[in-house]
């Protein structure tokens, strides 16, 4: 697939909104959860860490996807195109198991409160997310195998990173996309799907449940429902296709594009699952405001007093 100026116009335009939106984002969001984990970890707190963390990572290797579609070509040196390949599709398909084992743990909340409560532990969510890790990129080690494969071209001589396949490529390729389809992206789905449905019809039945927080866990299950919905169908119908005509879709950069926004809409996610989070955002939207407050209060001061003292010299000049 060669670059084309509408191709890489659409990219440059994704990849630097996300960057730019999602990094200050989740950075303020690891610097709460850190202070949490710190004072008293919750399973939700680490999971929402490792989520963040997983992000954080994407955000920090997308410079070198806006340098390539910025450059429509990639000028940089080979190594880091099976690099940031491996680690941008691995925290996309981590995304998608943490944002599950979420809707898992709040499920479990509310359907066995008793039960939850007495064997919730924080290890368990550690355990959990050190394996979403080890699974997403065992999958995604197939980019290195296929960039670094026998029959592909000279690495020296690339021009495109992970976009123009050989036939061999392809063969180990799309089996293993396929794969990704159903392990890493129907199975979470559908376990999502079921936990917060269910979720939102327990608490729906919860007669005494405070409204502001049935408001706040039914819009945490409908945010995480249409992440994946907006940013990870497109990416994976790809794979389907790809399977099926036995190539990779021209148009499959696209649907890249919604996988890239989930960094910066997973803070949604943060903020209607975290009280830290809201806190933190209240406070600093609380400072902002009284800052704003103040600069608009000096200014509208300044003002006024600029034009009493035009309006005293001008009576002064009208009584000389």
């Amino acid at each position: 697939m060669l670059w084309t100026k509408e191709r890489s116009y659409s990219v440059l335009v994704v990849d630097c909104i996300t960057l730019i939106t999602g990094l200050p984002a989740n950075l303020l969001a690891l610097y709460t959860f850190i202070r949490k984990v710190k004072q008293r970890p919750t399973p939700l707190d680490v999971l929402l860490l490792s989520l963040n963390i997983s992000d954080l990572l994407f955000l920090f290797f997308l410079p070198l996807r806006i340098k390539e579609a910025a450059d429509m070509k990639w000028n940089m040196p080979f190594f880091l195109c099976p690099l940031s390949g491996f680690i941008y599709f691995s925290t996309i398909h981590n995304s998608t198991l943490l944002l599950t084992a979420i809707s898992v743990e709040r499920y479990l909340g509310v359907a066995f409160p008793v039960k939850y409560k007495l064997k919730r532990n924080p290890r368990y969510a550690v355990i959990a997310s050190i394996i979403f890790w080890m699974v997403s990129m065992a999958n995604c080690s197939i980019v290195y195998i296929v960039e670094y494969h026998k029959d592909s071209n000279n690495t020296a001589n690339r021009t495109s990173c992970y976009k123009e396949f050989s036939k061999e490529q392809l063969d180990l390729l799309l089996p293993v996309r396929f794969e990704l389809f159903i392990v890493l992206f129907c199975i979470p789905f559908l376990i999502c799907c079921f936990c917060y449905i269910r979720f939102i019809m327990i608490l729906s039945n919860l007669p005494n449940i405070n409204p502001q927080k049935r408001s706040r866990a039914v819009s945490l299950a409908l945010v995480t429902l249409l992440v994946f919905t907006i940013c990870f169908v497109p990416f994976n119908v790809s794979h389907v296709v790809g399977f099926i005509t036995w190539n990779s879709p021209q148009w499959r950069v696209y649907t890249v594009l919604p996988s890239t926004f989930n960094a910066c809409l997973d803070p949604f996610v943060f903020y209607f699952s975290s009280t830290a989070i809201r806190g933190t955002f209240n406070h600093i939207m609380r400072q902002f405001l009284n800052w704003l407050q103040r600069s608009v209060c000096q200014k509208i001061c300044l003002q006024l007093s600029r034009t009493t003292a035009y309006e005293e010299r001008t009576q002064s000049s009208n009584d000389t």
